[in-house]
């Protein structure tokens, strides 16, 4: 399978040539087959937030490529602008990007802006808001009526209403309460699901990158340093401990009783594997 997004040696500079150059991304090879679930982690001033912004042609590279289905973004300005549908890539906290009367028009400004027929546009705000659990009575209200997670859920179904085949989330569950965070996130696997879409989450929470991602890329320095599943990233608690990124919670637990003597599975990161393991009698923890 091919990659639907790849960047092959991608370099950014900032400020170059000033006393205050800083080398952003160093020759990173970064690619996500299509229907793939990846997420992006790393400390802050890793190249996360610079990595991503590439994706959808926002910054334009120092030197490298990047690649939509095989094709340089920055091949043709007409294929450039097009990206931008292509690549939906939500902010973090995308609420203070909502600008319009109404969240009907907000969600409907990406698909006018391609042009789409009055029809289509009505069809696409509906589904988009279906994705996120906005309300028909919602769609009539102005934006900034709306509570702190209405905000967010209207910030990214305006994203989503574009139909990208690629959408990018940048800490998209940041300030929510869990309940919020974990509603949010259904929705967007929803979305996943039943397009197909490749989905790249940009989060600081280890849990809900083992929760919601079939692989994990870590960025350190502007370069990768690690990518792999879950199981294979997180069994370097080591290595992640020294880049100042912290395992699952429950990962910690699972490694306490190993060294508690229970021979219990190294690589359990979610609270649902946890779950299923404690119900397990062979592990021999009823008595724990």
């Amino acid at each position: 399978m091919s990659p639907i997004i790849e960047t092959q040696k991608l370099t950014h500079i900032y400020s170059k040539g000033t006393p205050f150059e800083h080398l952003a991304l160093d020759g990173v090879d970064f690619s996500v087959d299509p229907g793939e679930f990846v997420a992006v982690i790393g400390q802050t001033g890793s190249g996360k937030s610079t990595l991503i912004q590439h994706l959808n042609g926002l910054l334009q590279p120092d030197s490298g490529k990047v690649l939509f289905n095989g094709q340089d973004i920055w091949s043709s300005k007409a294929f450039n602008n097009s990206i931008r549908f292509k690549v939906g890539l939500v902010f973090q906290y995308p609420e203070y990007q909502l600008f319009e009367e109404t969240v009907f028009k907000d969600i409907s400004f990406g698909p006018r802006n391609m042009g789409l027929s009055p029809s289509e546009i009505e069809e696409r705000v509906y589904e988009a808001a279906g994705f996120v659990g906005l309300t028909e009575d919602q769609l009539a209200k102005s934006p900034f009526d709306l509570s702190g997670g209405g905000k967010r859920r209207a910030a990214i179904a305006g994203v989503i209403a574009m139909r990208p085949e690629v959408l990018i989330l940048d800490e998209p569950t940041a300030g929510l309460d869990p309940m919020g965070s974990r509603n949010l996130m259904e929705n967007i696997r929803a979305y996943h699901r039943e397009n197909n879409a490749a989905v790249i989450l940009v989060t600081h929470n280890m849990e809900e990158a083992a929760r919601q991602a079939n692989r994990l890329t870590v960025l350190s320095g502007g370069k990768i340093v690690m990518d792999g599943t879950p199981e294979k990233v997180f069994d370097n608690m080591e290595a992640l401990e020294k880049m100042r990124l912290d395992t699952p919670e429950i990962t910690q637990v699972f490694s306490c009783l190993r060294r508690m003597g229970f021979d219990v599975p190294q690589s359990v990161y979610t609270v649902e594997q946890a779950k299923s393991v404690l119900l397990d009698g062979k592990w021999g923890l009823g008595n724990a």
